[in-house]
């Protein structure tokens, strides 16, 4: 049986299936940090805080979530190809591995999840007046992180691929 395919298309396909996932999200997150963000802040807070909170169950059907969790599970599967293999190009997968898992999702689980479930259980009044203030600053700080993590590692693995082909 010819196993070729594994040494050599595989770790490629999966390389420009994380580089079109990473750069997916990456689009997704720099709405938010470009634009989405600043329309929310110009709502009364109780308005801004229903719509963010309508947001972020949104975010969590199939159609965000897949490419998000998706390209968590994708991004290192390149690298382990590739230690397995030839070993080709295993510091840029190894580099775009990192800015997806821990840049984007990582930062999702300790900077974002938090305020969220906050902004979730805040009870209506001034305390969720402050909580929105902070949280538009604080939500929308790390989200540019997020973005700029998901547009390199789309980059990295994009370049990666790219290197492949002309190898």
């Amino acid at each position: 049986m010819d196993t070729s395919f594994l040494t050599h298309d595989l770790p490629f396909l999966l390389t420009v299936g994380a580089a079109l996932g990473s750069g997916v999200v990456a689009g997704v997150l720099f709405a938010f940090s470009s634009f989405v963000m600043r329309a929310l802040s110009t709502l009364p807070a109780d308005t801004g805080i229903a719509a963010m909170r309508a947001i972020n169950t949104a975010a969590l059907k199939p159609a965000f979530l897949s490419v998000f969790g998706g390209t968590a599970v994708l991004a290192p599967s390149p690298l382990v190809l590739s230690l397995v293999g030839d070993g080709d190009s295993v510091g840029s997968l190894a580099v775009g591995c990192v800015l997806y898992v821990a840049g984007t999702v990582g930062i999702t689980r300790i900077a974002h999840l938090p305020r969220n479930w906050a902004l979730d259980n805040v009870p209506d009044g001034p305390e969720a007046t402050r909580l929105w203030a902070r949280y538009l600053k604080e939500w929308t700080r790390w989200n540019h992180v997020r973005t700029a993590t998901s547009a390199a590692a789309s980059i990295v693995f994009t370049v990666s691929a790219v290197s492949a082909l002309v190898a």
